[in-house]
C-alpha cells in the first residue's frame, strides 16, 4: 500500500485530478501555482482577504472588479486544494467562502459608495437629519455562514429612512441606494475576463423580481407585517446584515416577523406546505438525484432544524442562531429530538455538504445533481474516499435515507382529522339527540345528555362560529379523539368538561391548537391532568404555554436538581439582557413551567407532600435570587458589583411548606455603610417587589406579603441588620417572634443572612415569662379564632380547634418558652422535627407528640388534596378528621391550659 502524499506538489497534483476547474486556474495562471504551493498549509481568514485587497491599487470600477475576482481565484484554489487534500475540514471550507463573500461585499460597497458620494453626495434621512447607509443582507448559507464553494449570494438591500443627498447632484435616498445597489451586484456578478467574484439573486426581497431593489426599514417593517409569508419568515431565520451602521435596528424590526413571541406549533403544517411544493417540482423536473433538494437532502435536514427554530426561538432566543450546526447541536441539548436521530442528521449533513462541494469542483459550477458519465462518477466516488461508485452510492444512499426517515416523522401530517375518527359524526355531522345521547352513553358518558348539551352548545357558540377558518379546521380535527381520549377515566364528564373548557380558550390561539394536533400523544396527557384536578385544569388553562411541557414525559417527570434549574433559568435570562418585559416573562415561564412539572409528578405519585412543599420552596429560592440579581442589575446607581442584601421568608415559605398558590411572607434586610446605602437599598427593594408581584402578560410570579418586617405595614420597606436586632429584642411583639420560629434565610447574600439567623436564635433564646407568654400565645389564638369564622357545619383544617394553626401555635409556645434551656429547638427545622425534638426532650409526652405530628401531616396531605380539587376552602367533616383533632387538643390542653 502506498504511503498518502504529503509534499505540498503531491497534494496538488491529487487534488488537481479531482478539479478541472482548479486544474484551469492553474494552467491559466501559472503564478497561482507558485502562490499554492508555498501557502498551502495556511487556511485562509478574513483579515489576510482583506489585506490582499487593501494592497491593491484601485481607480475605478473596472479595477474593482479585477481585483475582487483575482482574490476569488487565490481563495478558491487554495481551499480547492485544502479540501481535497485533507487539509481543510467542512466547517473550514463553509466559513472560508462565507468570508470571502462578506470581505468582497463589504469591500465593494465602501468603494462604489465612496465613488457615488462624490457626485451625489452622502444619503441624508429626512426625520433624523443623519446620514445613510445601505444595510447588505446575507440570506440563505451566506448567512448562516455555511456558504458553499459554488453558491450564489442571496442578498437584501435596505436603507434606515427616507430623504435626500446632500451633494452637487441632489437624488432620494431610494434612488442613491438603488444606484449603489445595482453597481454592487455588478461588481460581484458581472462574468469578465477574470471570471465572476459571486453569482447575486436578489428575488428574495420583498415581492420578488417586480418589487424596488432596495427598500427602507419602514417598508420592510410594513410589507412583513402585512404581506409577509411563511417562507419569508423560513428565509429570514438566516438574515445577516453584513453592511450598515444599523443593523441592529433593522433586526430588532424583523425579529418578531422571524420569531413569534411565544410557541408556534402552526409553523409545522407550514413547512410542510413548502416542502410539499419543492417535492412536486423534483417530481416534476425528475430531479431525485439532486442532493439538495430531493429526498433525504440537504435541504429536508435544514427544514428539521429550522421547523424547531421557527417554533421555538421566539421564546428560548438561542436558538435564533442562523447556523444550520449549531441549530441542530442546540436540538439535541433540549432534548427536542433524540441524539440518535440528531447524530445521524449530522453525519448526513457533513456526509452531503462535502459531496456538494465536490460537484461543484469539477467545474465551479452551480450543481448539486449527481453526475451521469462514468468518468464523472469515478472522480466523485474518489473524491469522497471510495473505490468506487456503487460503493460511494451505497454510503450516499443510506444517509439520504436516514435524513428522509427522520424528516418524515418530524414532519408527518396528524392522521386524526374530522372525518375519518369513528366519534366524527358526534362533532361533524348532525344526529338527532336520542341517536347522540346513545353513542355518548355507550363510550362511559354518565351523564350523557348533559354532555351532549354542552358539545351543541359549544358548536353553536359564536366563539366557535368566528374563529379564523384554518383555527376551526383544527378545532374540528380536535373535537372527536377529545370526545373519546375523555372516556379512559373514572370521570368521563367531568373531564371532558375541563378539557372543553381549556380548547375553548386556547382557540383563538391557532398554535396551541397546532400542538394539540401536531403531537396527539399529548392528549391523552391533558385527559390525565384534567381527570385528575380541576385546579390543574384552571391553572393549564391560565397558562397554555405550558401544554408545551407535555411533549416530553421523560421531562415532565424528572426530578431536576435546583443547580440545574439555576443554570437553565440563567441561560434564559441572559439571552434577553437589556429586555427587562422579556425577563420578567422569562421567570414567570420558567415558574409555570417548573411548577407544571411539579405538579405533575405530585399526581403521578411520585413526590411525597414534605418533598414537593421543599420543591416549590427552592423554586421560590431559587427565583428571589435571580430577582435580586437582576433587578441590581437594573439600578442606574449603585456602589458596588454586588448588593449586601438579603430576603429573608417567613410563614410558608419560611418553614419550606410552600403550595402550589402560597404566599411568600418576606421581608427585606441590608448591611451596608455607604453613605447612601439606604436610598439605594429602598430602591433595590421597590424594584424587587415589582419584578416578583407585577401582572405582566405571563401573569405574576408571586403574591406578596410584607407586613411582618418591623413596624409592620408602616415600617421602611427594607431595614439594616442593626436596626432589624434592635427592633426584635426591644420592641417586636410575642406575634413576631412567633413569626421567627418558621423564618430564614432565602435569597441574596450569604453574610446578611448569617446575621438574620444569629439574631433570630438570639431572640429565641431570650427567657420570657411562663405565664405572660402562655397568655399572649392564648390572646393571639383567639384573634385568629375570630377573623375566620366558620359557620358551615365542616371541620376547617386550617383554622377550627384541633386544626393546624393549633399544631403550629403550640410548636412556638414550646420554642420560645424552652429555647433558652434547649437550644437545639431553635433550629430551622420544621414543625414535625420540632415535635419529635420536644418529645425528646421530655417537654411533653412522646405517644402524644407522635399523634400530633401524624396529625399534623395528614392534615396538610388533606389540605393539599382539597386545594387540587379546587376547594376555596379546606373543609371536611368532622366525623373524617375527630381522632386527629382530638390528639391536638389533648396536647394543646397538657401545654397551654392555664
Amino acid at each position: 500500500m502506498q504511503n498518502a502524499p504529503t509534499s505540498p506538489a503531491a497534494l496538488i497534483e491529487k487534488a488537481l485530478g479531482l478539479s478541472r476547474f482548479a486544474r484551469r486556474l492553474t494552467e491559466s495562471h501559472p503564478a497561482l501555482l507558485d502562490q499554492l504551493t508555498e501557502t498551502l498549509f495556511m487556511p485562509w481568514d478574513a483579515p489576510a482577504m482583506q489585506a490582499v485587497l487593501d494592497g491593491c491599487a484601485i481607480e475605478d470600477e473596472t479595477a474593482l472588479k479585477k481585483v475582487l475576482r483575482t482574490l476569488r481565484q487565490q481563495v478558491m484554489l487554495r481551499l480547492i486544494v485544502r479540501d481535497l487534500a485533507g487539509l481543510a475540514d467542512l466547517r473550514e471550507v463553509m466559513a472560508t467562502a462565507s468570508q470571502l463573500a462578506e470581505v468582497t461585499v463589504s469591500f465593494a460597497l465602501a468603494r462604489l459608495d465612496g465613488w457615488l458620494r462624490s457626485q451625489y453626495g452622502a444619503a441624508i434621512g429626512e426625520d433624523s437629519g443623519d446620514e445613510q447607509d445601505l444595510v447588505v443582507v446575507g440570506m440563505g448559507k451566506l448567512g448562516g455562514g455555511e456558504l458553499n464553494v459554488s453558491s450564489d449570494i442571496d442578498l437584501i438591500f435596505a436603507y434606515p429612512e427616507e430623504g435626500e443627498t446632500a451633494g452637487p447632484r441632489k437624488t432620494s435616498n431610494h434612488e442613491y441606494f438603488a444606484l449603489l445597489g445595482k453597481k454592487l451586484i455588478g461588481a460581484l456578478n458581472d462574468t469578465t475576463a477574470d471570471g465572476f467574484v459571486f453569482r447575486v439573486d436578489m428575488r428574495l426581497r420583498p415581492y420578488g423580481d417586480s418589487g424596488p431593489l432596495v427598500c427602507s426599514f419602514a417598508m420592510l417593517e410594513n410589507y412583513y407585517l402585512t404581506q409577509g409569508r411563511e417562507w419569508e419568515r423560513y428565509a429570514w431565520i438566516k438574515g445577516k446584515p453584513l453592511t450598515g451602521s444599523l443593523y441592529r435596528e433593522l433586526a430588532d424590526i424583523l425579529r418578531p416577523f422571524v420569531f413569534r413571541k411565544y410557541l408556534d406549533f402552526g409553523a409545522f403544517a407550514s413547512m410542510r406546505g413548502l416542502h410539499a411544493q419543492i417535492r412536486q417540482e423534483v417530481t416534476r423536473r425528475d430531479m431525485s438525484d439532486n442532493i439538495k433538494l430531493g429526498p433525504g437532502g440537504i435541504r429536508e435536514i435544514e427544514f428539521i432544524a429550522q421547523v424547531f427554530q421557527l417554533i421555538r426561538g421566539g421564546k428560548e432566543t438561542i436558538l435564533q442562531t442562523r447556523s444550520t450546526l449549531t441549530a441542530l447541536d442546540l436540538i439535541e441539548q433540549r432534548n427536542l429530538l433524540p441524539a440518535q436521530t440528531v447524530a445521524e442528521l449530522r453525519d448526513a449533513y457533513f456526509f452531503l455538504r462535502n459531496l456538494e462541494h465536490r460537484l461543484q469542483y469539477l467545474e465551479d459550477a452551480q450543481t448539486q445533481t449527481l453526475p451521469e458519465n462514468e468518468a464523472d462518477r469515478l472522480i466523485i466516488a474518489t473524491a469522497m474516499g471510495f473505490a468506487d461508485w456503487p460503493a460511494f452510492m451505497a454510503k450516499l444512499d443510506s444517509h439520504r435515507d436516514k435524513a428522509e426517515r427522520h424528516f418524515e416523522q418530524v414532519f408527518a401530517a396528524p392522521h386524526s382529522t374530522q372525518d375519518s375518527h369513528p366519534l366524527a359524526t358526534l362533532w361533524h355531522g348532525a344526529p338527532d339527540d336520542e341517536a347522540a345521547i346513545a353513542r355518548l352513553a355507550a363510550q362511559g358518558y354518565r351523564h350523557a345528555a348533559e354532555t351532549w348539551q354542552r358539545l351543541r352548545s359549544l358548536r353553536e357558540s359564536s366563539r366557535y362560529n368566528q374563529l379564523p377558518d384554518e383555527s376551526r379546521t383544527r378545532f374540528d380535527a380536535l373535537m372527536p379523539p377529545l370526545i373519546e381520549v375523555a372516556c379512559d377515566f373514572p370521570n368521563p364528564d367531568e373531564t371532558l368538561e375541563r378539557i372543553l373548557h381549556l380548547v375553548e380558550n386556547i382557540s383563538r390561539r391557532g398554535t396551541y391548537l397546532a400542538l394539540l394536533l401536531e403531537y396527539p400523544q399529548t392528549l391523552n396527557q391533558v385527559a390525565k391532568l384534567c381527570s385528575a384536578s380541576p385546579w390543574v385544569s384552571d391553572y393549564l388553562t391560565q397558562h397554555p404555554i405550558l401544554l408545551d411541557e407535555l411533549l416530553d414525559t421523560r421531562e415532565l417527570y424528572a426530578l431536576a436538581d435546583r443547580e440545574h434549574l439555576r443554570s437553565e433559568l440563567v441561560e434564559l435570562l441572559n439571552a434577553a439582557t437589556g429586555d427587562t418585559e422579556r425577563q420578567m416573562d422569562i421567570m414567570r415561564h420558567f415558574k409555570q413551567a417548573q411548577t407544571f412539572r411539579l405538579v405533575a409528578q405530585d399526581l403521578a405519585g411520585i413526590l411525597p407532600l414534605e418533598i414537593l412543599s421543599d420543591r416549590l420552596s427552592d423554586l421560590a429560592d431559587l427565583i428571589l435570587d435571580e430577582t435580586i440579581r437582576l433587578a441590581w442589575a437594573g439600578l442606574r446607581t449603585k456602589h458596588r458589583d454586588t448588593p449586601r442584601f438579603a430576603i429573608i421568608a417567613y410563614g410558608k415559605l419560611g418553614g419550606k411548606e410552600l403550595g402550589y398558590a402560597s404566599d411568600l411572607d418576606i421581608i427585606f434586610l441590608y448591611d451596608d455603610d455607604a453613605p447612601d446605602a439606604a436610598e439605594i437599598y429602598a430602591r433595590l427593594a421597590q424594584r424587587i417587589s415589582t419584578w416578583i408581584s407585577s401582572m405582566t402578560a405571563a401573569g405574576i410570579l408571586y403574591e406578596t406579603d410584607l407586613r411582618l418586617r418591623p413596624n409592620g405595614a408602616s415600617g421602611l420597606l427594607v431595614s439594616t441588620v442593626p436596626a432589624f436586632e434592635e427592633y426584635q429584642k426591644k420592641q417586636a411583639w410575642a406575634w413576631e417572634h412567633q413569626a421567627l420560629t418558621r423564618a430564614r434565610f432565602s435569597a441574596g447574600d450569604a453574610d446578611v443572612g448569617a446575621a438574620f439567623e444569629r439574631i433570630r436564635i438570639d431572640v429565641l433564646r431570650q427567657q420570657r415569662d411562663a405565664a405572660t407568654l402562655r397568655e399572649e400565645i392564648l390572646n393571639m389564638r383567639q384573634k385568629m379564632l375570630d377573623a375566620h369564622p366558620n359557620p358551615s357545619g365542616l371541620f376547617d383544617i386550617k383554622h377550627d380547634r384541633g386544626g393546624i394553626i393549633d399544631v403550629e401555635f403550640l410548636v412556638q409556645y414550646l420554642v420560645l418558652r424552652f429555647s433558652p434551656i434547649h437550644p437545639e429547638l431553635t433550629r430551622d427545622a420544621g414543625n414535625l422535627a420540632l415535635l419529635r425534638i420536644a418529645g425528646e426532650l421530655g417537654l411533653v409526652p412522646v405517644d402524644q407528640a407522635q399523634q400530633v405530628r401524624d396529625a399534623y401531616r395528614e392534615y396538610r396531605l388533606l389540605q393539599h388534596q382539597l386545594r387540587l380539587q379546587g376547594g376555596a376552602h379546606a373543609r371536611i367533616e368532622p366525623a373524617q378528621v375527630a381522632g386527629l383533632a382530638s390528639a391536638v387538643k389533648q396536647l394543646w390542653q397538657a401545654v397551654l391550659a392555664p
